[in-house]
């Protein structure tokens, strides 16, 4: 790859971060960092319509939080600045003017409501629904006098008739598109604020990004900004369209069937590292011979191919990250997973002010979770005083149960401390000098020391209740 490896994330202050706007980072980010290159936030703020507050500082702060640190934008400087659209105005009204002056773009004066009414003649008669061209037709000296009396304008490309736009995508191979299918877009706004289009383009060049990658639904505007890029007379960058993510009935990730949020998912209990490493497997998949699914986001780096980037649309599959999170909850270090579950069991009213218990309860649940999130459920047990039907009573109180108690309560005495591996040996020494065993010998005593009839293995919880626990539990 001869040119220097530039590339953006440039996404809406709207709100959240939608899963499939996160991907778009993290495929971004792979790219550059396997190609030594440089990931550059930018905020795309010029529809200040849609602009919801504190959402570029919540978008920044899950970038930070997921790892996917940049090496330009808005908190991070960069020698190609400002990194807001909105302060880069002047830039887009001077290449407007140029477009102008070159003919490749126009005034036009419709209202509203006569955009309005071309539509629904359009749609009345079967067409497709675009600006229909009537301003290219205006003299200059009608431009001008609209323009002398405060009529108010919009400024739009003049998109070349009877012709053909190509192009090679990364993805999707070669492209081609009738000129006569790409409306005569809005390149400048009646507020002064360009459009999509126009500032993506103008940015694009004057940040040196060479490649573009970004969701499949910008496609059809690659046109358009090759039509801007050679009026401009501008090198035009690779381009790549990543599939959309799809729920499993094939439709578009939506919030109407789950969570479609970043955020959501990290507050949930999905470790970041978990999370990483599924979106990067969503499209993506790494050659042929490689089996494994779980990588470090250095091994990702590594691997990533643009190349491997499916053109089908990839389903979340809340299955899959389940599973994945679970495996990296178990493999997880044990101080730095506590730090992490104890909100959630401090939340669920448990206290966890005894640390070398809260650690030796993570230690135990950390196998049955797969979110984080499901960590109080799992620990409540071992915080929860035994409370028992009368069924379960009548089998703690037998004397069969009784002959157990008293025979583990000795031997649990004679310990200094209970550990995961010296409570196992402790049954089967009852087992050999009282002669219960199975279901008899694990039934009562599990039930005696947490109430239920099912769980974690009995080595696990006594390790975790502690000695003083356990002998207190079993004197029935």
């Amino acid at each position: 790859m001869n040119k220097k490896v530039r590339v953006r994330f440039a996404p809406s202050p709207t709100g959240y971060l939608h899963l499939g706007s996160f991907r778009t980072a993290l495929f971004n980010y792979l790219f550059a960092h396997h190609h030594g290159g440089k990931f550059i936030l930018r905020i795309e703020d010029t529809d200040q319509s849609r602009k919801v507050e504190g959402a570029v500082e919540n978008l920044i702060n899950i970038l930070n939080e997921m790892g996917l640190s940049y090496d330009e934008g808005p908190d991070a400087g960069g020698e190609f600045g400002p990194y807001f659209q909105s302060q880069r105005l002047e830039l887009y009204r001077k290449y407007c003017d140029e477009l102008l002056a070159g003919g490749h773009a126009y005034y036009a004066f419709e209202s509203a409501e006569e955009l309005e009414e071309m539509r629904r003649v359009q749609q009345m008669q079967g067409k497709q629904t675009m600006y229909d061209r009537r301003a290219r037709n205006l003299t200059d000296n009608e431009v001008k006098e609209r323009l002398a009396s405060g009529i108010p304008y919009v400024i739009r490309l003049k998109v070349p008739i009877d012709s053909e736009i190509r192009f090679t995508d990364l993805i999707r191979g070669n492209v081609k598109i009738d000129t006569n299918l790409v409306d005569d877009q809005v390149l400048l706004k009646g507020d002064g604020f360009p459009t999509y289009h126009l500032a993506n383009v103008i940015d694009d060049h004057l940040m040196n990004i060479s490649h573009i990658i970004r969701g499949e639904e910008w496609l059809t505007s690659v046109p358009k900004h090759i039509i801007l890029y050679n009026a401009f007379g501008w090198e035009i960058p690779q381009m790549a369209h990543v599939p959309l993510i799809l729920n499993p009935d094939k439709t578009k990730l939506s919030k109407r069937q789950g969570d479609v949020a970043t955020e959501d998912y990290l507050k949930k209990g999905y470790l970041r590292e978990a999370l990483l490493n599924f979106m990067a497997l969503l499209g993506w998949n790494p050659g042929e011979g490689e089996e494994k699914e779980i990588f470090s986001k250095e091994e990702l780096i590594n691997l990533f191919s643009i190349e491997r980037v499916n053109s089908a649309g990839a389903v979340f599959n809340i299955d899959k990250l389940n599973w994945m999170n679970g495996e990296y909850i178990k493999k997880y270090d044990i101080n730095e997973l506590t730090e992490l579950i104890l909100p959630y069991l401090n939340s669920g009213g448990i206290d966890t002010s005894d640390l070398a218990k809260t650690k030796r309860v993570v230690f135990a649940i950390k196998n049955y979770l797969n979110r984080l999130d499901e960590a109080y459920e799992q620990a409540k047990v071992y915080y929860s005083s035994v409370s028992l039907s009368d069924a379960q009573n009548d089998i703690i109180c037998n004397e069969i149960s009784k002959q157990v108690f008293a025979a583990l309560t000795s031997k649990v005495d004679a310990l200094l401390e209970i550990t995961i591996d010296n409570f196992k040996p402790l049954l089967s020494e009852v087992q050999k000098e009282t002669g219960v065993k199975g279901k008899n010998l694990f039934m009562p005593v599990r039930l005696a020391l947490t109430g239920e009839e099912h769980g974690p293995e009995l080595g696990l919880i006594a390790y975790v209740l502690g000695k003083e626990e356990v002998l207190k539990r079993l004197k029935i």
